[in-house]
């Protein structure tokens, strides 16, 4: 007794899931990361006090911003090693904490958000592995 293809449905679903992901992958990490390299260079402003700030918001967008970045980065190159990972992303963290602080527009150079930018690099890491296991597993 045959089955029809669509018998399958998560196969099918998967296939096709992965196919978007490849497709788009090309377009949005480019994307991503010119838009991340002008958010954290231009020049620093004074913020306004909103209900939702709390001390150290910042930390928790570096982590989230660079958990994307990371995220992003290995759906797009999935092969590449642990090493190589941290060279390229951990190198361009510390590259903009750098050019922060000697470009003198407003910003600092600060050790804790080189800490949460590659906190949410090694959490994406992680993730991204725990992902393709699960997606091998199905």
């Amino acid at each position: 007794m045959q089955t029809s293809p669509n018998y399958y449905p998560q196969k099918n679903t998967r296939k096709l899931l992965d196919n978007l992901i490849n497709k788009y992958s090309k377009i949005t990490l480019p994307i991503y990361w010119a838009f991340l390299t002008y958010m954290l260079l231009r020049p620093g402003v004074e913020n306004k006090e909103y209900f939702f700030m709390f001390p150290h918001l910042d930390k928790l967008i570096h982590f989230t911003i660079f958990f994307l970045l990371g995220f992003f980065f290995r759906v797009r190159f999935p092969k590449v090693n642990l090493l190589y990972y941290f060279l390229i992303l951990g190198s361009y963290a510390l590259l903009t904490e750098i050019l922060q602080d000697t470009m003198n527009w407003g910003r600092s150079l600060e050790f804790l958000d080189a800490v949460a930018d590659t906190l949410g690099l090694a959490l994406a890491y992680y993730i991204y592995n725990r992902y393709v296991k699960f997606q091998n597993k199905i």
